[in-house]
């Protein structure tokens, strides 16, 4: 499933994506008999007998009724927010693939580097990455795979890791490069408003059996800036599940970013950092792609 947290008349409700189109879950469990929540956080923590009605109307559902007023809209008439609005933790892995470290000229790290991004900075797909000019003026853009949790997970073993997430999605880490190193810690100059654009949809780990196989891409404007593989993880998924819940207990809806690749700005030559009017484009295989422009 690809599921969505889309907008409409003022209202934040849960989706499926269907093409070019977005079948509201809940309304559509009703025709079919089914209760299914109106929001991600309650549908994450729902039971497998929701969450298996929710994947038969995916996999049935004609969007072409002509009956289905207030259940299918097209895509355009909607605004897709951020598939998890309201994370209570969003935690991002840094240094965490293998071509990224030799492009700075870093040691591979011998254990997992992690900071967090406020869950305030998070924006959806076509929404602007905003700053103002006095807090920074080097932006940078980071394409990341985030996977998301579905239940409550602490003591993980590596080998529980999948069943503890409900699928995955695109992250833009965007960084703000001279409070970064003016800090000399990550996360104040990654958590600014608009700073963690996310979307287009969650897809549920069924549709993705191996994350680490996945062409990861970023455009600025048009241009390839990144274009690697998901394979150049440093830390794995289950890795990374397992050594946060040793101390740290994860919640549904909690979002772990992956790190990215190589490519960013900042380590151009010469330095390239992002400016108002520019576009930003992350695919990603199997999820889709992620587009935000510059304000």
């Amino acid at each position: 499933m690809k599921l969505v947290t889309y907008r409409r008349e003022g209202t934040e409700r849960l989706g499926l994506l269907k093409g070019d189109y977005v079948v509201d879950l809940e309304r559509a469990g009703e025709k079919a008999g089914s209760t299914i929540p109106s929001d991600m956080i309650s549908f994450l923590t729902s039971t497998d007998e929701t969450w298996q009605a929710a994947a038969e109307i995916d996999h049935s559902f004609d969007v072409g009724s002509s009956q289905l007023i207030g259940v299918v809209f097209p895509l355009g008439s909607v605004r897709l927010a951020p598939p998890v609005p309201n994370p209570s933790k969003i935690i991002c892995a840094g240094l965490n693939y293998l071509d990224h470290c030799r492009e700075q000229n870093v040691p591979i790290p011998e254990r997992p580097v992690f900071f967090s991004k406020f869950p305030s900075a998070l924006i959806g797909p076509g929404e602007p990455i905003r700053w103002h000019p006095d807090a920074t003026t080097q932006v940078d853009y980071e394409a990341e795979l985030a996977f998301v949790i579905r239940k409550k997970a602490y003591r993980v073993h590596r080998e529980e890791a999948y069943d503890c997430i409900a699928g995955y999605t695109i992250v833009n880490d965007v960084s703000a490069r001279d409070a970064q190193f003016a800090d000399r810690q990550w996360t104040r100059s990654k958590s600014f408003d608009t700073f963690c654009p996310m979307g287009p949809c969650l897809v549920t780990t069924d549709e993705i059996p191996d994350p680490h196989h996945l062409a990861i891409r970023c455009w600025v404007n048009g241009e390839i800036r990144q274009d690697s593989n998901t394979g150049q993880m440093i830390f794995d998924i289950p890795f990374l599940l397992e050594y946060l819940t040793r101390s740290s207990t994860l919640l549904p809806g909690d979002i772990i970013s992956t790190g990215t690749p190589d490519g960013v700005g900042v380590f151009r030559n010469p330095k390239v950092f992002l400016q108002p009017g520019d576009r930003v484009d992350i695919e990603i295989d199997g999820i889709g792609r992620l587009m935000n422009t510059v304000a």
